[in-house]
């Protein structure tokens, strides 16, 4: 049994509210859990107290027995300092032009540098 600690979403459309669960990794995203161990609202300002609200024992109690958190989780429980925060590899791509476009601003350039 491969526990996860995930956030499973609640709240209404467009105004999202996460509770914090462990639950087994085969379960759905808003499926049964074993146990609630924090809440996370993501409209609240980033310096408010009430934006990430866990509790820290069962966080630590559940880790200790093997439970992984999701990168999601493992980055919020990183800024509360109670596990590593996840190293980011890949930066995100941006959109760049196809290769058409790419063709043409290059032929473009060329020809600027060339007058």
């Amino acid at each position: 049994m491969a526990l996860r600690i995930r956030l499973a979403r609640g709240g209404a459309k467009k105004s999202p509210y996460f509770r914090m669960v462990v639950t087994e990794s085969r379960n759905a995203r808003d499926g049964s859990f074993i146990e609630k161990v924090g809440t996370y609202n993501p409209l609240l300002d980033h310096s408010d107290d009430k934006r990430v609200v866990v509790k820290a024992e069962r966080i630590k109690y559940w880790i200790s027995v093997g439970a992984k958190p999701s990168d999601r989780v493992a980055l919020l429980l990183g800024k509360l300092g109670l596990c590593d925060k996840p190293e980011i590899t890949e930066t995100p791509k941006k959109s760049a032009p196809k290769k058409k476009a790419q063709e043409r601003l290059k032929a473009q350039a060329e020809a600027a540098s060339a007058e």
